[in-house]
This record gives structure tokens, C-alpha cells and sequence, in this order.
């Protein structure tokens, strides 16, 4: 069988890698501080990063196959083309949504981002296979060395991203994801052998080189520019629109820096309750209610991640169901086989508290400065 002989435009090949950066930087950005949004805001920013990370794949894999250089005319099959877009803008939703509407923890960070990384790659095979009069030919080598790498530089662009969310890590996490898409690609393309064929077998319209160099030019320059300056403006925390509880003002602690608030909403708006005025949060489906003294918010914390980030805080969990600021209980009861949690305001419900953190419970509340005591 006789290989074609092949070689790369560089000017493309750079090009190709700043597309994969810019857009790992738009993805992960317009991910950032998402459970201070409401939970509109939350979907259209996990849509718009799967647009902006799956198309960024799919445009650095088109740019990169348009600085391949083949001594044959070739064409793309447009339906395949926009199957292995479409592919990897879902992939990389699917990812996106495990991260941010399920409990984060390191397991689902990593399945995450493997999940990506097995997007790259069938992005970049299903692309290959719209090649029209020319046929790929694949290597086990080639496909073990470029999956190894999509699983592993994508698991730990995502672990840095999200590990731990603030700007120095989403820097680290851009250069990952590019440098992921990028070796996945032309790791796949350097154990790859190209023969001439002269069948087509095209599913749809075919594409030239002309028309898709075209299309590819005009998706990335919109897509990627567009989401750039939203990430950097729209979306980014506006305090001034912010309705704020107490007198700190500052919305964005407790995102990165420990939590000194807990993001919630309240008719449509908003609202950033420090943790001084918090009483007690109640589990609510997949998210809480959070109890102050005379009002209840609504929280997109789960009850499990509330429990994981205010635990070191003086908050501690009295029921399955119910979380309380220790500082802030009046008194414990506890009836026989039963506990409650009283606040010294009339208007706060009583917290129930479970037979098996009934001693836990009452040696927190009584050990706590600033409560009262146990009745």
C-alpha cells in the first residue's frame, strides 16, 4: 500500500494551539463563581462554556487539518464535519454539568475531565473519517499514545481548574487544556498514514478546503471573540447590582478565599447572607434554605456542599436534613430521645436533631462561645 506523503504549515499549526488556549480560557472563566449566579444564570454559562471549549476543540482540530498538506485534493463531508462539532460541544456540556449541578468532589472532577478528554478524541476521529478521497490509516500506537494523553492532560487541566477556583489556577488550567487539545491532535495525526482513494462516500454536501477554511475563520473569530468579552464583562460579578445582608459588601468571599457569605436568591435578586447572620440551613431537594433571624432564603448549595465548605466554620450538622450556626443557638433541648436546636428570636424555627447527634450536638452548642446553654 502506498502512504501519501504529508507535511504541516506552521503558521497554522500556532494558530491552531492559540485557538485551544483562548479557548480553554474562555470555558473556564465563564465557569467561575457560578454558585454566586442564580440557577438560570448557572445554565447559560455552562452553555456557553460547551460552546466555547467543544467549538474551540473542533476549530483548533479544522485549523490544524487545514495546514495538513497532502499531494491530493481533498474534501470534507459536511454532515460528518458538523456531527464532530456537535459531538464535542455536548461532550464537553455533559462534563460541565456533572461539575457544576452535582456535588463536586475529586472523583467527579477527574471523571470530568476524562469525560472531555474522550470528547477530544472523538472529535478529532469523527472528523477525520469526513476525509473524502483520502483515507486515514491508524496505528494501535497511535490511538493508545493519543488517548493516554487526552485522558490525562485533560483530568489534570480540570483538577487545576477546579481543585481550588481562582485566577492563577484557571491561568495554569488554560495552558493544560490547550496543550491537551493540541498533543491529542497531532500526537494522533504523526502515527497516522494517509492513502489516496477514489470513491467518495460523503453523507451530506461536500466541503472544500476553500469553503472550510472560510467557515472555520468566521466560527472562531466570532465564537471565541464573543465569549472573551462576555467572560471578561457580561458575566462577570457586578457589585453594584448585588443586594447585600449586613455590612460586608463584598460578594465574591467566601468563592475563593474561604467562605464569609453564602450566595442565595431571594425574588430574583442576588443575596449575599454573611455567615454572622446565618441561624440555621435546611435541606431543600438539590439545594437549601438558609434561616435568619427573620427571613429564608433560597441557596443553590446543596445541603453536602454547605456542610463541606461552613464546617471549619462553627457550623455542624444536627440532622440529615439541617445544618446550624452553633454561635448563634440560644439554648439546646432535649426531650428523652429527641433534640432541638432554639434560637433567641421568636420568629426562627426550632431545629430538629437527630438520636445519633444528640451528645455531638449538645457538646458543640455548650462548648461554642456565644451560645447560651443547654436547657
Amino acid at each position: 500500500m502506498d502512504y501519501l506523503s504529508y507535511s504541516h504549515d506552521h503558521t497554522l499549526v500556532a494558530l491552531s494551539l492559540v485557538l485551544a488556549v483562548v479557548s480553554g480560557f474562555t470555558g473556564f472563566t465563564l465557569t467561575q463563581n457560578l454558585s454566586a449566579k442564580t440557577i438560570v444564570q448557572r445554565k447559560i454559562s455552562v452553555s456557553m462554556a460547551a460552546v466555547a471549549l467543544g467549538g474551540g476543540i473542533w476549530s483548533m482540530h479544522f485549523v490544524a487539518m487545514l495546514g495538513l498538506s497532502l499531494p491530493v485534493s481533498v474534501f470534507y463531508d459536511a454532515a460528518i464535519t458538523l456531527a464532530s462539532a456537535l459531538i464535542a460541544i455536548l461532550v464537553v456540556a455533559v462534563a460541565l454539568m456533572i461539575l457544576h449541578f452535582f456535588v463536586r468532589t475529586s472523583f467527579t472532577i477527574i471523571l470530568a475531565g476524562c469525560i472531555v478528554g474522550a470528547g477530544i478524541l472523538l472529535m478529532h476521529y469523527i472528523g477525520m473519517a469526513g476525509l473524502q478521497l483520502c483515507k486515514p490509516v491508524y496505528s494501535v500506537q497511535g490511538l493508545a499514545l493519543s488517548s493516554s494523553v487526552a485522558f490525562f492532560s485533560c483530568g489534570l487541566a480540570f483538577w487545576v481548574a477546579y481543585k481550588e477556583r481562582n485566577n492563577r489556577n484557571i491561568f495554569l488550567a488554560t495552558i493544560c487544556f490547550g496543550i491537551a487539545v493540541v498533543s491529542v491532535h497531532f500526537l494522533a495525526i504523526l502515527n497516522t498514514k494517509f492513502v489516496e482513494v477514489s470513491a467518495m462516500t460523503e453523507f451530506g454536501p461536500l466541503i472544500s478546503n476553500e469553503a472550510l477554511a472560510v467557515i472555520v475563520v468566521i466560527s472562531s473569530f466570532i465564537i471565541l471573540c464573543l465569549f472573551l468579552w462576555v467572560s471578561s464583562t457580561f458575566l462577570s460579578p457586578n457589585v453594584t447590582n448585588v443586594k447585600s445582608v449586613g455590612d460586608n459588601k463584598r460578594p465574591d468571599a467566601g468563592i475563593n478565599s474561604g467562605p464569609q457569605h453564602i450566595p442565595c436568591e431571594r425574588d430574583g435578586a442576588k443575596v449575599f447572607i454573611p455567615l454572622r447572620d446565618v441561624l440555621a440551613i435546611r435541606a431543600d431537594g438539590h439545594y437549601s434554605q438558609v434561616y435568619t433571624e427573620k427571613e429564608k432564603y433560597f441557596c443553590v448549595w446543596p445541603i453536602t456542599e454547605v456542610d463541606r465548605r461552613l464546617e471549619s466554620f462553627g457550623f455542624i450538622k444536627v440532622h440529615r436534613s439541617y445544618i446550624v450556626n452553633s454561635a448563634r443557638v440560644d439554648r439546646f433541648e432535649r426531650l428523652k430521645d429527641k433534640g432541638y436546636c432554639v434560637f433567641g428570636t421568636p420568629m426562627a424555627p426550632r431545629i430538629p436533631v437527630s438520636r445519633s447527634k444528640l451528645k455531638a450536638a449538645q457538646e458543640a452548642i455548650i462548648t461554642t462561645p456565644g451560645t447560651i446553654g443547654a436547657k
